[in-house]
């Protein structure tokens, strides 16, 4: 093997294993912690003290003001540096797999359209960030959702490559078709479900939809990185 192969071979174990599943935990614990440092308010309970799983949004970490009324610097900082990360890794990560899994000149058209897609998500990632909600809200939303969007086309153009691929299980295939249900879901609850302020049930369902999809969000990554560990040569 030459240096060039190895280098090449370190960079994908890096890109394409590596780098997300420690993204995967550097996200986890910068929310852990911005919802600590969240002073609290929610829509319907702007008195209530600290962050909500069921009734407060990604989005309130960063808002410039929290929904008490109180400065939210550090957790704004937090969340946005989170999703940079994310955004970066995402980028690097789909960056690398239209060389990797596009065995043809179909599978290799269809990857392309999935990452682009991807890198429109990524950009909505950052942008999602740099929104406050509280300050720019009609752009935070336009942002926040098309990430989902974007993503959505990414889930359905993967789902082709890997199960046409033989580089990878089928089982993957799979996953990224789960992904793509779970994403078309999410979107319908968005587009279609009740608003958070018509009452306290609907924020606590559209609330705990944005958790389920990030967590699955977060486990189809790390899923992906298991296959192509299994690889004998990246």
């Amino acid at each position: 093997m030459t240096i060039h192969q190895i280098t090449n071979h370190i960079k994908k174990q890096i890109v394409l294993i590596s780098l997300p599943r420690i993204t995967v935990i550097a996200f986890i614990l910068l929310q852990i912690v911005g919802m600590k440092f969240y002073p609290g308010g929610t829509i319907h309970n702007p008195d209530s003290i600290g962050y909500s799983f069921s009734e407060n949004f990604f989005s309130d970490m960063g808002a410039y003001v929290a929904r008490n009324g109180e400065p939210n610097y550090l957790s704004m900082i937090i969340f946005a540096f989170s999703l940079t990360i994310a955004s970066i890794t995402y980028v690097c990560y789909y960056l690398v797999l239209p060389k990797m899994l596009g065995n043809d000149k179909l599978n290799y058209f269809f990857a392309c359209i999935g990452s682009i897609f991807a890198f429109g998500g990524s950009i909505c990632l950052i942008c999602t960030g740099l929104t406050p909600t509280d300050l720019v809200f009609e752009s935070h939303v336009f942002f926040a959702n098309n990430i989902f969007h974007c993503f959505l086309m990414t889930a359905f153009f993967y789902s082709l490559v890997i199960f046409r691929s033989k580089l990878l299980s089928k089982r993957y295939a799979m996953g990224y078709g789960l992904f793509f249900l779970a994403i078309l879901v999410y979107i319908g609850v968005l587009q279609f479900g009740p608003s958070v302020h018509s009452g306290q049930k609907a924020l606590v369902l559209q609330v705990v939809s944005q958790k389920m999809i990030v967590i699955i969000f977060l486990i189809s990554v790390v899923h992906q990185s298991f296959g192509f560990e299994k690889l004998e040569k990246l």
